[in-house]
C-alpha cells in the first residue's frame, strides 16, 4: 500500500467508530499520532469525539482514561478552528459526563472568539447546563437567543424549554412555552414531561387535555409521562382516560406505555386492572414486574408480592436492585428476617451492595426485624453515607425505642458533616418525645428555625408530639395557634394531645374550629374524640361522635371500638361495655378486651375481669399485659392462689413481662433505670436516697399500698 496520509487514517478511525468499534477506532488515532507527519484535522476530531462518547457509555458512565482529553490535545492542536470544531469538542465533554468543561468551553469560545453560535452549539450547550442544573447559564443563554433574534427558531426554544425545566424553574419553563408561536411535539412533549419531573402533576394532565384539544398526536413519552401524572396523584379515572386514548392511538404493545399503565394502575390501588394489563402481555420485563411487586407489597398483599418475585425467577429474568428493594418491603411489612438475610444474600451476589438505596431498605428491615446490630453492620459498610442511610438508622432506633443510641448516632452525624433535613429532625423530634426530653426538643426545634424548615408541616406535627409528651401544652397550642397551613394531621395532632392530658372540653372545641375552617375528619380524628370523651366520662357525647364516622365514611377500626368500651367502662358501665363488645361487627381484638380487663380492675369486677382476661389471651396469647391486668385484679380480692396460677401459665406459654423503665435527663445525659437492674455507676446513692425518702413518707402517714403486689410464695 502506499504511504498512509492523514486521510487515510482519518478514513480507518471513522470506519471503526460508525461499526460501534471505538477502542479500536482509538487504537489506529493513536497509531495515527506517530506514524503521521500531518497534524490531525477536524474530521479525525470529529470521529475521535465520537469515540470517546461510545466509550463512556459502555463504562456505564465512567470517565474514559483521558480518551476525552487526548481529542483534547488534538482540537487545541488545530490551527484554524472552525464553529463545527468547537460544537464537537462541547458535545464530546457532555456526553462524556463533563458538562462543567462544555460550559467553560462556550464561555471560552465567546470571549476569545468573534462567532454568532448557531442553534447545534446553542443546543450542546444548553444540554449541559441542564445537567449542571445550572439556571444562570440557561438565562444567559436565553438573552443571547433574544439579541440574536432567534427565538422564532423552535429547536433552540425548545432545548432552552428542556434547560429551564431541568433546573427546576417550571413556572419560568411555563411563560417560555406560552411565549412559542410555532409549537411542535417536541415542545408540548418537554413542557408536560418537565412538570411531571418537577411533580406538578396536576399542571401536567392539564396540558395533556389541552393538547389532545388541539388535536396534536400524543406519542408513547407523553403517554407514559401522563401515565406517572396520573399514579403520583392516584387519579384513576384520568388515568383511564389515557388508557382509552392509548388503545386508540394503538400505543398499547409500546413496552414504555405498557408498564407505565401497569405502574399507574398500581399505584391508584387498581390491582386488578393492573394485573390485566400485566398478563395481556406474553413476555414481561423487569420493568413490568418491578412494578405489579411493588403494588402488591403496598397493599399487603404479600403471597402474590412473593409468587411473582418467584415465577420472575423461574423465568430467567434478572430482577434489578428496585426488585429486591420492593421485596425486603415485604420483608419488612412481615418482620420477616430469613426473608430479609435472603435477599441481602441476593443483593451482595449482584453487587448491589455499596448501593445506597438498597443500603437504606437493608437497614430499614434489619430493624423493623428489631435486629439492630446488623442494620448496623450494614450502616457501618457504607464509605459514603448520605443522609437517607443515617435517616434509616435513626428512624429503626426511634422505632425500637433504643432513643439513647439515636441521640449518639445523631451526634454522629454533626461531627460527619451531614445536612439534616426534615425527615432527620422528625426522627430525633420522635427520640426526644420518647425520652421525654423537652431539653433534647427544644434544641432540635432551634435547629430547626436556624435551617428553615419549622414551616414543614411533617416537622410541625413531630414538634407538637414532642412538646405534648413533655407536658408543654401551652408551647404545643402556641405552636399550633402560629401555623399558617394547618393540614388534617395537624389538627389531629393537637385534639390527641389535650385528649391524652384529659382536657377534653379543648380537644372537642378544636374539632368544631377544625370542621369550621372546612376540614373532613379522617380515622385518626375520632380516636382522639372518643379518647377525650372516654377521659372524662362523656358517654352520649361519646356515642354521637361514634354515629358520626359512618357519615363520612370511616369504618371504625379496633382502636376506635377499645375507645368506644374505655368509655363505658370509665362510666361505670361495665354490662354497656360487655354488650357493646357482643354486638360488634367484626371479631374483637385484645385491645378491644383489655380495655374491658382495665374497666373492671378499676371497679374490682373480678368475674367480668376474669372472662375479659381469658378472651383477650385467647385473641393474644403472647401479650403479657392481658395476664398481669388478670393477676392485679386477683391480688387486690386476695386471692393468691389464682395468681400463682396466672403466673404458672405465663411460664408454661413462654409469656415474659417487660421490666418497668423509668429514666431522667441530667446535665444532658438520659439516665435509664429498669426494675431489678443494679448496673448503674451510682445505684447504692440511688437507694440509699429511695429508702430515706420512703422513710419520710412513712413518717408523715403516707402508707404504701400492698394489695395489688403480687406474692411469690413459691
Amino acid at each position: 500500500m502506499p504511504k498512509r496520509n492523514l486521510i487515510s487514517w482519518s478514513t480507518m478511525v471513522k470506519i471503526y467508530v460508525q461499526h460501534g468499534f471505538a477502542e479500536e477506532g482509538l487504537m489506529v488515532f493513536s497509531e495515527c499520532r506517530w506514524s503521521c507527519d500531518e497534524n490531525p484535522n477536524e474530521y479525525v476530531l470529529a470521529s475521535v469525539v465520537r469515540a470517546c462518547v461510545q466509550m463512556g457509555v459502555l463504562a456505564q458512565g465512567t470517565q474514559v482514561h483521558g480518551d476525552i482529553d487526548d481529542a483534547r490535545l488534538v482540537f487545541d492542536e488545530l490551527n484554524e478552528k472552525s464553529l463545527f470544531t468547537w460544537t464537537i469538542m462541547m458535545t464530546g465533554y457532555a456526553k462524556s459526563g463533563r458538562s462543567d468543561v462544555s460550559v467553560m468551553l462556550f464561555h471560552q469560545l465567546m470571549r476569545d472568539h468573534d462567532v454568532v453560535p448557531d442553534r447545534y452549539v446553542l443546543s450542546s450547550v444548553l444540554n449541559a447546563c441542564s445537567v449542571l442544573e445550572y439556571f444562570e447559564g440557561g438565562k444567559q443563554i436565553h438573552a443571547h437567543v433574544l439579541r440574536r433574534r432567534m427565538e422564532l427558531d423552535v429547536s433552540v426554544m425548545n432545548v432552552l424549554l428542556d434547560s429551564y425545566v431541568k433546573c427546576g424553574r417550571v413556572l419560568s419553563g411555563r411563560k417560555l412555552f406560552d411565549k412559542i408561536d410555532a409549537k411542535d411535539a417536541i415542545s408540548w412533549t418537554t413542557m408536560i414531561a418537565g412538570y411531571m419531573q418537577n411533580s406538578f402533576h396536576v399542571e401536567a394532565l392539564q396540558l395533556f387535555h389541552r393538547m389532545n384539544r388541539c388535536g396534536r398526536k400524543l406519542d408513547d413519552f407523553v403517554c407514559s409521562s401522563i401515565l406517572n401524572s396520573c399514579g403520583s396523584l392516584e387519579a384513576l379515572l384520568p388515568g383511564k382516560q389515557v388508557h382509552a386514548y392509548i388503545i386508540k392511538a394503538n400505543l398499547e404493545y409500546d413496552k414504555y406505555v405498557r408498564n407505565g399503565l401497569i405502574d399507574m394502575y398500581s399505584k391508584c390501588n387498581s390491582l386488578a386492572d393492573a394485573r390485566m394489563a400485566f398478563d395481556s402481555v406474553i413476555q414481561n420485563n423487569v420493568i413490568s414486574y418491578n412494578a405489579m411487586i411493588e403494588g402488591y407489597s403496598r397493599l399487603g398483599m404479600i403471597s402474590e408480592a412473593l409468587i411473582l418475585f418467584h415465577d420472575m425467577r423461574i423465568k430467567l429474568l434478572h430482577p434489578s436492585l428496585l426488585t429486591y428493594v420492593s421485596i425486603l418491603g415485604v420483608a419488612a411489612s412481615l418482620s420477616f428476617l430469613e426473608l430479609s438475610k435472603q435477599i441481602h444474600g441476593l443483593i451482595i451476589k449482584v453487587g448491589g451492595s455499596s448501593n445506597l438505596f438498597a443500603s437504606s431498605a437493608l437497614i430499614d428491615v434489619y430493624c423493623k426485624c428489631n435486629f439492630l446490630e446488623e442494620a448496623r453492620l450494614v450502616f457501618n459498610e457504607i464509605s459514603e453515607k448520605d443522609v437517607v442511610v443515617w435517616n434509616a438508622l435513626l428512624f429503626g432506633y426511634t422505632q425500637q425505642l433504643e432513643n439513647e443510641e439515636a441521640l449518639n448516632l445523631y451526634s454522629q452525624f454533626q461531627v460527619a458533616g451531614q445536612k439534616a433535613n426534615e425527615f432527620t429532625f422528625v426522627a430525633m423530634l420522635t427520640a426526644a418525645s420518647n425520652l421525654a426530653s423537652l431539653r433534647h426538643g427544644q434544641q432540635f426545634h432551634c435547629q430547626l428555625m436556624k435551617s428553615g424548615l419549622d414551616s414543614d408541616a411533617f416537622v410541625t406535627n413531630a414538634l407538637l408530639d414532642m412538646y405534648a409528651k413533655c407536658g408543654c401544652l401551652q408551647d404545643a397550642y402556641k405552636l399550633f395557634n402560629t401555623t399558617t397551613w394547618k393540614d388534617i394531621a395537624c389538627w389531629n395532632s393537637m385534639i390527641s394531645t389535650y385528649a391524652n392530658h384529659g382536657v377534653a372540653e379543648e380537644a372537642l372545641s378544636l374539632y368544631e374550629k377544625m370542621l369550621q375552617d372546612g376540614l373532613q375528619p379522617n380515622y385518626v380524628t375520632f380516636i382522639g374524640l372518643l379518647s377525650a370523651c372516654s377521659h372524662v366520662g362523656l358517654v352520649e357525647a361519646g356515642l354521637n361522635h361514634f354515629d358520626t364516622m359512618f357519615s363520612y365514611g370511616i369504618e371504625p377500626g379496633m382502636e376506635h371500638y377499645a375507645c368506644m368500651v374505655s368509655l363505658f367502662g370509665r362510666a361505670g358501665k361495665l354490662n354497656d361495655a360487655k354488650e357493646f363488645i357482643e354486638k360488634m361487627p367484626v371479631k374483637p381484638a385484645a385491645i378491644v378486651w383489655r380495655s374491658l380487663l382495665s374497666a373492671c380492675r378499676a371497679t374490682g369486677n373480678y368475674e367480668l375481669g376474669a372472662y375479659a382476661a381469658e378472651m383477650a389471651i385467647s385473641s393474644n396469647p403472647e401479650d403479657s399485659g392481658s395476664y398481669i391486668l388478670l393477676s392485679n385484679i386477683y391480688a387486690s380480692k386476695g386471692m393468691w392462689t389464682e395468681v400463682k396460677e396466672i403466673r404458672e401459665r405465663m411460664e408454661s406459654n413462654l409469656v415474659i413481662k417487660e421490666p418497668g423503665c423509668s429514666w431522667i435527663e441530667i446535665d444532658d445525659k438520659v439516665n435509664t433505670f429498669v426494675s431489678r437492674d443494679i448496673s448503674h455507676c451510682r445505684t447504692d446513692e440511688v437507694f440509699s436516697v429511695l429508702h430515706n425518702l420512703i422513710k419520710e413518707m412513712k413518717g408523715v402517714g403516707h402508707v404504701v399500698d400492698t394489695a395489688p403486689t403480687l406474692i411469690d410464695y413459691s
